[in-house]
């Protein structure tokens, strides 16, 4: 059949499965949102506030569904304000495909308007980009991008599509997966394009179970690999079966159930006591999903020091990039822990877990009468909550003291920026987890200084109807960076302190939702519970001094013992 590329470009995103687009439309992508209107219903099209904002809540659907998210974005300034929101993906890994029409093809590298190189651009930000200029390809290209963006080791992906290819027409042949007759050929094309991760070698699986097997002080790392593979499964009975301390990753939230009584709670540099102890202290660790990263191995030649340290990743290229390592396996790590499950022998520790818990696996914050302080409000929350609540964050403080006191039981239940370090994220990845999971209670956890990056997306929670819950942590200040300069820089408070932020609850009230402010733990409780009955959006204003710190912390290039503050 005959179909213009727009129409195209809609009928592959309905072979993958797509749903929901989130976007801003512009002159060059305007054929695409004339055909979507056309269809009426087929997608949902959320609008945001910013191409940014599009591009953090398709990643956002991405974690917390292990879909593909997808974004829309029209050409120059619109392509360009995709691009850090792309970041954020590759460096955790999320699997995105970001699609942008350029201009032209007789007008590419004419500087003209809302021209930009966007491939060039996001060529150290993507697994892969195209860039169309023949609509004959087009079909092919969309399906390429998706299997590269899911497989292996998943990641952002962009399509850059010329204008007049969205209008040219060609030969279109539906590969439907509804339907029957064409399922092999739909396979079969996508077979191509698939980029496996090589399969386990069950030599090297044999290696390591021999070292589990006579390892006497085992210690496990949970990365974000666990929470992309979906292997939270298999690393509770693998975890079990070993009898080891499991230590996680802020990735790793929800890869291993925070409740769990062999999670010793976070790793590095505002890891509890117990993880960077055992760490150091252990004879066999392995790390899964994990790539050492310098928030993790913050003094990569003393790391593990005592150890046979043993690395599965799905990506060869992370093995020995950060840390040496004894033995390692390349494969997802699923499959590889359903391979190495039967070899190991059932353990008990229970010396070296009496060691490692004897030290502190979370951190009890003081409290301070009349006043509010980061445990009280996530402890309330906690309280409060529905157990399986979705939460984002933004970074910083608030990001530290989210994933100290949450116990996170699921992949995609913590979404967060852990590479990039996004400020602005929270917001983006909360509306695309509420948009595919529409029952879930999701809360937004924030501080004053990132949540005004991207505070308006508030427009996008008011007008679909969205009850986010957002609860800022309003110390007056970038909390991290001060924090910082007390530690390190000698208070010197060098342009850290936020006195201009707006009044947040005269925001939420611009934008038609509810706003609280809280002082005390009292007073929390009662706003975050009218905020849990109401079914509208709600912001939080939260008073915390400005001093408060994350604790323990180790500084950076330090051993994982050196703690500067307990």
């Amino acid at each position: 059949m005959i179909k213009n590329g727009a129409q195209i470009l809609l009928e592959c995103l309905g072979e993958q499965g797509v749903d929901t687009i989130f976007g801003y439309p512009g002159g060059t992508i305007l054929n695409v949102y004339d055909e979507m209107y056309k269809m009426g219903t087929r997608f949902r099209h959320i609008l945001t506030a910013h191409e940014q904002g599009a591009c953090h809540a398709a990643d956002g659907y991405a974690r917390h569904t292990g879909k593909v998210g997808v974004c829309f974005a029209t050409s120059g300034p619109g392509a360009t304000n995709l691009t850090t929101g792309i970041a954020t993906a590759y460096l955790d890994s999320s699997p995105i495909v970001a699609i942008t029409c350029n201009v032209s093809t007789n007008l590419i590298g004419k500087d003209s308007f809302q021209e930009v190189d966007i491939t060039g651009v996001t060529m150290p930000i993507t697994k892969c980009n195209y860039l169309v200029r023949n609509v004959e390809q087009l079909a092919d290209t969309v399906r390429e991008a998706f299997a590269v963006a899911r497989s292996g080791r998943p990641g952002p992906v962009l399509i850059d599509i010329a204008k007049d290819v969205t209008a040219q027409s060609c030969d279109y042949e539906p590969l439907a997966v509804s339907d029957h007759m064409n399922q092999g050929r739909l396979l079969s094309v996508m077979k191509r394009y698939e980029f496996k991760p090589p399969e386990p070698d069950m030599d090297d699986i044999r290696t390591l179970a021999n070292l589990l097997n006579t390892a006497e002080r085992p210690m496990i790392i949970c990365g974000g690999g666990v929470v992309r593979a979906r292997a939270h499964r298999e690393l509770a009975e693998f975890a079990h079966r070993v009898d080891a301390p499991v230590a996680v990753t802020v990735m790793g939230a929800g890869g291993f159930s925070g409740q769990d009584p062999l999670t010793t709670g976070m790793i590095g540099m505002h890891g509890s006591q117990a993880s960077n102890i055992a760490v150091d202290k252990c004879d066999v660790l392995v790390a899964i999903g994990c790539r050492f990263s310098d928030r993790v191995a913050l003094k990569p030649d003393t790391f593990a020091r005592h150890a046979k340290i043993v690395q599965i990743d799905i990506d060869r290229s992370e093995i020995n990039k950060n840390v040496q390592t004894d033995h390692h396996i390349v494969g997802n790590a699923r499959k590889v822990l359903r391979l190495l499950l039967p070899l190991v022998d059932e353990k008990h520790h229970d010396e070296w877990k009496q060691e490692v818990f004897s030290h502190p696996k979370e951190t009890f914050y003081d409290e301070h009468p009349g006043s509010l302080t980061p445990g009280q409000v996530l402890n309330t929350i906690v309280k409060l909550s529905p157990s399986d609540a979705v939460v984002s964050t933004d970074v910083g403080q608030h990001q530290m003291w989210a994933i100290q006191h949450f116990h996170f039981d699921y992949p995609g239940q913590l979404l967060t920026s852990g590479g990039f370090g996004t400020m602005g994220f929270g917001l983006g990845a909360a509306i695309g987890a509420k948009v595919s999971d529409p029952d879930k209670v999701v809360i937004h956890i924030t501080g004053d200084g990132s949540f005004r990056m991207n505070c308006h997306e508030l427009s996008t929670v008011q007008y679909y109807g969205l009850p986010i819950i957002t609860v800022i942590f309003n110390n007056g200040t970038l909390g991290m960076v001060h924090q910082w300069q007390t530690l390190i820089y000698g208070e010197r408070y060098s342009q850290t302190t936020l006195d201009r932020s707006p009044d947040f609850v005269k925001l939420a009230e611009a934008y038609g939702l509810n706003g609280f402010r809280a002082a005390s733990v009292e007073e929390f409780e009662s706003v975050f519970a009218q905020a849990l009955a109401s079914d509208r959006a709600s912001i939080i204003d939260c008073t915390i001094d400005m001093d408060e710190m994350v604790r323990p912390m180790v500084g950076g290039g330090s051993h994982i013992t050196d703690f500067m503050i307990n």
